[in-house]
């Protein structure tokens, strides 16, 4: 089995996706005349502008919950791989990923804005929504909700747990069963409420847990200030093989670097957009923005922590080509969280392990609420005009046992099915923002030009030429007075 979905993932994953994913965000900012810097003010002040509804949940919300999907065991376990096989210039090419990557999370999201549905009382949208109403494939969009569906509620969950009980087991000694089941617990409660509730616990937990750990990387990069300088010499030597240790290995740097960028910040890769269609918002390229500095969020600011956490302690390991070690300050501890434990005993000894243990829980904890809610909005899709309780339900029923499973298995298999399940989402998604790129283009533009007038961007897809944003056109029509 394992044999089988590694081989798989090598298809999936192989160089050529890797860069692939790299071209079309490149393609996305040299189209949008680089959003990501152009917009960098509007995308902060849109955060905090705009208020949940009764089918809808504020910006600040759908960052949130879009946040618990993208910062999840990636942030720790995924950077550390990143140094460990590729040296400290991966951490360049994750910054660069997160940079180009952003334009990308801005054209998904803004799609899933543009074609989302008021469904039950709800908004719903996502790829499956956005490529059956864009490009009239309706199978395609089938497609794209089974395989998310089946990633998110079976393959997926398990990384995360596995993350949680085996980080749980080494700082407090706790079994991973008795930890599987408190997962269970608690996850229940929370996914049993609805979205409403999902958001809720991801607008107060996201920013706590993520400041909690910057706070922390910034302790310990002031007891250590001295090595500011070398350290980012160091990434951007390393980066461009200008330094003599990490010089042979530059082209690791880049592939494992976009690699886990990429697996972190998830732009592009489809997940973004299920909570960017839930946001309440006038136009769909406020939401597209707000969800394009979540990719910033993720990767400068805690990847980084991670990052610098490890480099400025120096705890650390790197791997040759050969298998040797080009860098071995960390003799026998496995690329992973083991890294950021040790890089934090040296500060404040004793607190390493407990300190890892608790952020793997928030960080996991709530990407499986993610996941939740992602398989939740394909489930709508596929069972729409259909009484859909019962899916539901054993949507709900099937997650939560995957959840326990993957606490108590090996962490292998449920790492390289994780893999799967998301390569072969990634693939599906990227094809289909590259045909329907345009009315994302021209949802921008419509938005730069009305800001330049000086008005509150309004949407109206008739007068753009968009066809089958039915959401809008009713919306539009309902109250014309507010439209500019």
């Amino acid at each position: 089995m394992e044999q089988f979905v590694t081989s798989l993932n090598n298809v999936l994953w192989s160089t050529p996706v890797i860069y692939g994913c790299l071209a079309i965000g490149l393609f996305f900012s040299i189209l949008t005349r680089f959003l990501q810097v152009r917009h960098l003010k509007d995308m902060v002040m849109l955060m905090f502008q705009g208020k949940s509804s009764e089918a809808g949940v504020s910006s600040f919300q759908a960052l949130s919950l879009a946040l618990s999907g993208r910062v999840g065991t990636g942030n720790i376990a995924g950077v550390a791989t990143a140094i460990a096989f590729g040296g400290p210039g991966a951490v360049f090419w994750m910054w660069a990923v997160a940079f180009i990557g952003a334009s990308s999370a801005f054209i998904e999201s803004t799609l899933a804005q543009i074609y989302k549905v008021k469904q039950d009382g709800q908004y719903r949208g996502g790829p499956a929504y956005y490529i059956e109403k864009g490009t009239g494939m309706k199978w395609y969009g089938i497609l794209f909700a089974i395989a998310a569906l089946v990633a998110m509620s079976i393959l997926m969950p398990g990384v995360q747990s596995n993350s949680i009980a085996l980080g749980i087991d080494n700082a407090f000694g706790v079994s991973p069963t008795v930890t599987a089941v408190g997962l269970v617990i608690i996850l229940a409660f929370i996914i049993f409420g609805g979205v409403k509730r999902i958001a809720g616990v991801a607008q107060f937990v996201v920013p706590f847990m993520a400041l909690g750990y910057i706070i922390l990387a910034l302790i310990i990069i002031a007891m250590n200030i001295s090595e500011l300088p070398g350290v980012i010499a160091l990434i951007f030597k390393s980066a461009f093989a200008l330094d003599s240790a990490f010089g042979g290995i530059v082209g690791l740097a880049v592939s494992w670097g976009v690699k886990r960028g990429i697996y972190s910040n998830e732009a592009g890769q489809g997940t973004g957009p299920h909570a960017a269609a839930a946001a309440e918002v006038s136009h769909p390229a406020k939401q597209g923005l707000v969800q394009a500095f979540s990719v910033y969020i993720d990767t400068l600011f805690v990847c980084s922590a991670t990052a610098f956490m490890i480099l400025f302690t120096g705890m650390y390991n790197t791997e040759g080509p050969g298998g040797s070690f080009i860098i071995s300050n960390l003799p026998g501890v496995e690329a992973g969280p083991g890294f950021t434990q040790a890089a934090i005993e040296t500060v404040l000894p004793g607190f390493g392990a407990g300190f890892v243990a608790v952020a793997l829980f928030f960080f996991a904890f709530t990407t499986i609420m993610a996941y939740y809610y992602i398989a939740e909005t394909n489930i709508a899709y596929l069972t729409r005009g259909k009484n859909g309780k019962w899916a539901m339900l054993a949507l709900k029923l099937v997650l939560l046992g995957a959840t326990f499973y993957g606490s108590v298995k090996q962490a292998s298999l449920a790492w390289a099915l994780g893999d799967a399940g998301l390569g072969i989402m990634v693939w599906l998604n990227l094809i289909a923002i590259l045909i329907l790129a345009k009315p994302a283009l021209v949802a921008l533009k419509d938005y730069e030009a009305q800001k330049k007038q000086g008005v509150d961007p309004v949407f109206d897809p008739v007068k753009l030429g968009i066809k089958n944003a039915d959401y809008w056109e009713k919306e539009y029509k309902k109250d014309e007075s507010q439209v500019s």
